[in-house]
């Protein structure tokens, strides 16, 4: 695939440069700061935009505003963002169009290769992939009237795994379920969270984003 990569540290820039390279793929900008995403965005119209969260010039979040900039000015974007930081609102500023083709990974993840191809891949197809240590630390930041109380242990787990960005088979694998239990599990918490039939393949980035406690908009 077509890769816009923007990363402030050369070794990093660089590294991922070859190992994207290594795996088939075409870096066609590689660029160290956050205002020169779009503009790189809209000149090579990427399959997916990689790109460090905290990047110049305030090195807080304008990677990843910036990424959120490309997607809206260039619809179907894939972006997959990188940080060294759990922080909830990375999740769901990026998921907040309700819309898919995103991605959160930790950077010690991009070490690993098999899950930086296999994250790439899902951003590609429309999927969601949260990183397993920012489910994991999400999970156990509890709010009052938070809407997984209405589910129950296994459907939390089910709804944890589709964060991953997992799908329904490899979330039986995972739980060692059978298609049947946990169609029926992807059901409930669809169910349970308010979320109708008629928003297709959205909802399940609806279900994480309830997850995550944020308020979305709706795809119309």
């Amino acid at each position: 695939m077509r890769v816009v990569l923007a990363e402030d540290s050369v070794l990093l820039r660089e590294g991922l440069t070859r190992l994207l390279e290594e795996e088939g793929h075409v870096v066609v900008a590689a660029v160290d700061h956050a205002d020169a995403v779009v503009p790189a965005v809209l000149e090579h119209r990427p399959d997916v935009a990689v790109v460090d969260v905290r990047m110049p010039p305030t090195l807080t979040d304008d990677g990843l505003r910036a990424a959120c900039r490309a997607r809206e000015l260039v619809p179907g974007t894939a972006v997959l963002v990188l940080s060294q930081y759990v922080e909830e609102s990375y999740a769901r500023d990026l998921l907040a169009d309700g819309r898919g083709g995103v991605g959160y990974l930790l950077k010690d993840r991009v070490q690993d290769l098999a899950a930086l191809a296999d994250a790439l891949e899902r951003v590609r197809a429309g999927g969601t992939v949260l990183d397993p240590e920012v489910v994991a630390q999400l999970l156990v930041r509890r709010r009052p009237d938070d809407p997984l109380d209405r589910l129950t242990p296994r459907e939390r787990e089910v709804l944890a795994l589709m964060a991953e960005g997992l799908s329904n088979a490899a979330v039986a694998e995972r739980l060692v379920l059978s298609a049947g239990a946990v169609e029926k599990h992807v059901g409930n918490v669809f169910a349970k969270l308010g979320l109708r039939a008629a928003e297709g393949q959205h909802r399940r980035v609806l279900a994480v984003l309830a997850w995550l406690g944020a308020g979305v908009r709706r795809p119309g």
